[in-house]
């Protein structure tokens, strides 16, 4: 497959050498590493894979003077997955620490890892991005739009996975059960005290079938006879295991408005797809628009991260079903979206616009679609 450059790119080489350790995270198989590699090659400096067992002992200590011979005369350095690394958080804020002339990268596959082992020991010594599958917006700039607005119905069947998306179908179908039983699913059940892959895939697929939903935690305990407890525990290490991603309700003036509920949507469709085992074309399909609105929230989501916009994310809903799939709030101010695959003249629920009179609505469609991504 070509290389298709990523749009974090750039923001990893202009933080470079400012006294921050840089920690690059998100799902395997996603590029981390071919990125890495590729900076590490441009810039002269040298990565570890502390995947294997050798590079990880080496760089499991908090001794300085070993610490100081592995690290040399080197002035950039790469730990690739490096939730590896026995108290990893600690090593990399004393080579932090006593190495300041030292450029240090640390990836990591398991947020849970990275944010809880490592970011809070590198507080105020970090900058933190996160890798998705391809963006829209990086097809765009390689491809052009007409291409890449060409290609929405496959990406709606099979992802964005670097691995996938240029393969034929039947390659895309197995790699993207290999992506899943191999990677995914292993750092998931790596994480906390998760010991049983069937429940796992169970609540997986309870999941893909609501996308754009309330998802209520008393149905997924009943249908998978699970306690509540646990069903929370799974959804957030899938959380943070770049899996899926929540989005909470907006709640502020009304009282009839949902405050508690939550809706997930799958990082990557293929994903989704391969968990239910659903790869028809869109013509032969009932959840097109389920596809569609999980599609274009995550492809803001991608936005917004690798533009560093800091947005707080919400949706909307009543008890008496009026609802709005995807808010964002920027500097007070909200910003609501409908997303139809078809286009359609939608009007916002009027008793939305009349309590936050200042929002804006707007339905977006395939036709509009790269003004939003």
């Amino acid at each position: 497959m070509p290389y298709l450059p990523r749009l974090v790119y750039p923001l990893l080489k202009s933080q470079l050498y400012k006294g921050k350790t840089i920690l690059l995270y998100g799902a395997r198989r996603t590029g981390k590493t071919e990125l890495i590699r590729k900076l590490m090659e441009e810039e002269k400096g040298v990565y570890f894979n502390v995947e294997y067992g050798q590079v990880r002992d080496q760089f499991s200590t908090t001794n300085t003077t070993e610490l100081q011979d592995l690290v040399g005369n080197h002035k950039l350095i790469a730990f690739d997955e490096v939730q590896s690394i026995k108290d990893a958080g600690l090593v990399l804020k004393i080579l932090h620490d006593f190495f300041p002339d030292v450029q240090f990268i640390a990836t990591g596959s398991s947020a849970f890892e990275i944010q809880n082992g490592i970011a809070e020991y590198l507080l105020g010594r970090s900058r933190k991005y996160i890798l998705y599958p391809f963006s829209m917006g990086e097809l765009t700039a390689t491809y052009g739009k007409i291409d890449t607005k060409a290609r929405i119905e496959n990406i709606l069947r099979y992802g964005m996975y670097p691995e996938v998306l240029l393969l034929p179908e039947e390659e895309k179908k197995k790699e993207l059960d290999a992506i899943i039983s191999n990677y995914l699913f292993k750092d998931v059940l790596s994480l906390g005290t998760m010991k049983r892959p069937d429940l796992l895939m169970e609540i997986l697929k309870l999941l893909a079938f609501q996308i754009g939903h309330e998802v209520n935690l008393n149905e997924l305990s009943n249908k998978t006879n699970t306690s509540i407890p646990t069903i929370q525990r799974y959804l957030y290490f899938l959380e943070q295991s770049f899996i899926i991603i929540r989005l909470g309700a907006l709640s502020r003036n009304l009282r009839n408005e949902i405050g508690k509920s939550r809706k997930y949507y799958f990082q990557d469709l293929g994903i989704r797809n391969a968990i239910i085992n659903n790869f028809n074309p869109l013509t032969l399909r009932n959840d097109v628009g389920q596809l569609w609105e999980n599609f274009c929230v995550m492809e803001r989501i991608k936005k917004n991260e690798y533009d560093r916009r800091h947005v707080n994310t919400y949706f909307w809903r009543t008890y008496d079903q009026k609802e709005i799939d995807y808010i964002e709030e920027i500097d007070g101010k909200l910003y609501a979206f409908e997303f139809k695959w078809n286009e359609t003249m939608v009007k916002p629920p009027k008793i939305f616009m009349d309590t936050y009179p200042e929002s804006e609505f707007k339905v977006i469609s395939k036709n509009n679609l790269f003004e939003f991504i």
